[in-house]
């Protein structure tokens, strides 16, 4: 694959966020490998993404499944065709006419809730809606012995608006390697099924039961019971996947361009004029078995700076240097030398831009695709 050339002040101003092209297909395909093994259709999460053009690959080239963290995503989303979405963050009663004025004009929105008083609020407003299951204690959601199941399960089929269960395994973030994510997704799986079949027992209707995190989707060993599967940063990957073992370093498509701009040659610092406005104050390899700083640290091809990272971040400064335990000089790294920054997590990066630099496939000029914020 030929690579384009970052290496001219000119080619894009800094910092700027890359995106490998190749890698990201290959995390696309790799899991999508997996759904169909594991007989399940997938909708992926394009929270991380917030891009069409993302979107468009993540799905086949066709509109498809989805699932949104937001309400914007579901109207930028369905205006680029999508319109089997599912709106997976607990549904607020004020939210409830933009989620009607989207299903007015076709899309097929879907809520989650997870308390009676929700479920009265959807059906006034004729909404469909999951139930969030708490499947390892992380957030949300009702235990699929919590006899609350079956009355906000009752609401939502008495008013035709019962369409089943949802789960979402986050502590699987917590602990590392297959064989862990693997016990975490049966967690995942027998909690979904467990209430899907609470759901059947007491007369009502669970035609969807839909599991997923990144960690679980690339490990389940069986789901059945499952009909969908939902992931969102696997497109991407991070530092904390990396470092959980989900990936490895070089699977990450993610990294911001930045310039060298000084030194402080006697603390053993390299300056970048990448602080924490492009590369977000996202610290989550902190906790994990090798903290990556703000970033870990690559030549402008996205080669790995052995036990560089960023250590600390201004808002527009970054300090480069050798990571905690590592003695011996710096790189000579000049005034106007690109590196790139391999993200802690690609959704707090990726949302510090309104585009993607897109490093093609097949070598050709770099492209680029827009990506929006809001709520």
């Amino acid at each position: 694959m030929m690579t384009p050339d970052l290496s001219s002040p000119a080619a894009l101003p800094t910092p700027a966020l890359l995106l490998d092209e190749e890698r990201m297909k290959q995390n696309i395909a790799r899991l999508a490998k997996r759904a169909e093994k594991l007989s399940v259709s997938l909708r992926p999460h394009v929270k991380t993404a917030k891009s069409v053009e993302v979107a468009r690959r993540l799905t086949g080239g066709v509109p498809g499944p989805i699932t949104v963290s937001t309400l914007a995503e579901a109207e930028v989303f369905f205006d680029a065709g999508h319109d089997d979405i599912l709106y997976a963050v607990g549904i607020a009663p004020q939210k409830l006419e933009r989620v009607q004025a989207l299903r007015a004009r076709g899309c097929a929105l879907v809520v989650i809730l997870d308390c009676e008083a929700q479920a009265q609020a959807v059906v006034q407003s004729d909404v469909p809606a999951l139930i969030e299951i708490d499947s390892d204690g992380h957030r949300g959601g009702l235990r699929p012995d919590d006899p609350a199941l079956i009355r906000t399960g009752r609401i939502l089929h008495d008013a035709g608006c019962l369409r089943g269960v949802m789960t979402h395994a986050g502590e699987s973030y917590t602990v590392r390697g297959a064989i862990a994510h693997a016990d975490f997704a049966e967690l995942e799986r027998k909690a979904a099924v467990s209430a899907a079949g609470a759901l059947r027992d007491a007369g009502l209707q669970c035609p969807v039961v839909s599991v997923g995190s990144t960690p679980t989707a690339h490990a389940a060993r069986d789901l059945t019971g499952v009909t969908e599967l939902r992931a969102g940063v696997y497109m991407f990957f991070d530092l904390v996947m990396a470092g959980i073992d989900v990936c490895a370093v070089d699977d990450i498509a993610l990294s911001v361009l930045t310039t060298v701009i000084g030194h402080q040659p006697t603390k053993g610092w390299t300056m970048i004029d990448a602080g924490w406005m492009a590369l977000s104050r996202d610290r989550g390899t902190a906790a994990q078995d090798v903290d990556q700083g703000y970033g870990l640290v690559c030549d402008v091809n996205g080669h790995v700076l052995r036990d560089l990272i960023v250590s600390s971040t201004n808002q527009e400064h970054g300090i480069v240097s050798h990571r905690s335990g590592v003695d011996g000089a710096m790189p000579d790294l000049p005034v106007g030398t690109f590196l790139r920054i391999l993200p802690n997590h690609a959704c707090a990066t990726a949302a510090q831009h309104d585009r993607y630099n897109v490093l093609p496939q097949d070598g050709g000029p770099i492209q680029t695709w827009p990506r929006f914020g809001g709520w």
